[in-house]
């Protein structure tokens, strides 16, 4: 640090700031923040829940906000929560997002959606096959037993 940095800055001069404060900071989020934020921009009835997110977790935690998108997507499947975002606008969204083969978003809608879908013989694992062709392609390669 030299005498003209702010104390907060580190040695390249960036305020010292949490990763996820500097992604949401700047214009280029990463492709994971950037997903969440596209989410909440595309279906607003997933706000409350970005606030709440934002809120409890002090930044975007895609993988944490993507498990609740899960619950949500799953409740609104099964009619057990007419206030949920439509499940249907959630996997259309999704699928466009998949399509693209981004890595960052990959890694959130496989790791942290698809692979908490329901399994077999739970309430709501029908909606797997609802899944789009590139989803659907990606469920299957990491739950190949449904």
């Amino acid at each position: 640090m030299t005498p003209d940095m702010p104390p907060d800055a580190t040695a390249d001069g960036a305020p010292d700031m949490p990763p996820d404060a500097t992604a949401d900071a700047s214009p280029h989020a990463t492709p994971d923040v950037q997903l969440v934020k596209d989410l909440v921009a595309e279906i607003p009835a997933f706000e409350d829940l970005y606030e709440t997110h934002v809120f409890n977790q002090d930044g975007v935690l895609p993988h944490v906000f993507f498990w609740d998108v899960t619950q949500e997507t799953v409740q609104s499947y099964l009619g057990l929560d007419a206030d949920a975002p439509d499940w249907r606008r959630t996997l259309r969204f999704l699928e466009e997002q998949s399509a693209q083969d981004v890595p960052g978003i990959d890694e959130v809608v496989v790791t942290s959606f698809l692979e908490y879908l329901p399994f077999p013989g739970k309430p709501g694992h029908e909606i797997v096959g609802e899944l789009g062709p590139v989803m659907a392609a990606k469920f299957a390669k990491v739950r190949p037993a449904g």
